[in-house]
């Protein structure tokens, strides 16, 4: 099995920063998985935000260049540093791990997840 904890979610003004937090454990998990973060606002659907593993790092068109995510692989932790946060990125985030090597962007194929953390950005 494979848990995985968010923190670091709450609210904040436009142009302001948030950092969350994912802490993977059980004993099926590797370092060899890749770790995502999606994020899905209400009445849409869930889209990926960042997902990083040793061969690559990838992120959704609409944070590239905001939002930064790395991996503490000692930890089993990954982070989300989100930075310029607009209203459009308020939504409960998600993080996901992936056992895939060639693991994809679709939040179908991700097989674990987080309870998720909230992230609200005011105008």
């Amino acid at each position: 099995q494979v848990q995985l904890v968010e923190s670091g979610g709450g609210l904040v003004q436009a142009g302001g920063s948030l950092r969350l937090s994912c802490a993977a454990s059980g004993r099926a998990f590797s370092s060899r998985y890749a770790m995502g973060w999606f994020r899905q606002a209400p009445g849409k659907e869930r889209e990926i935000v960042a997902a990083i593993s040793w061969s690559r790092t990838d992120y959704g068109a609409s944070v590239k260049g905001r939002f930064t995510i790395s991996r503490d692989y000692t930890k089993n932790t990954s982070f989300l540093q989100m930075n310029s946060l607009k209203s459009e990125d308020t939504a409960v985030y998600y993080c996901a791990a992936h056992s895939n090597p060639q693991w994809t962007m679709l939040s179908s194929s991700w097989g674990y997840w987080g309870q998720g953390t909230q992230v609200t950005v005011s105008s």
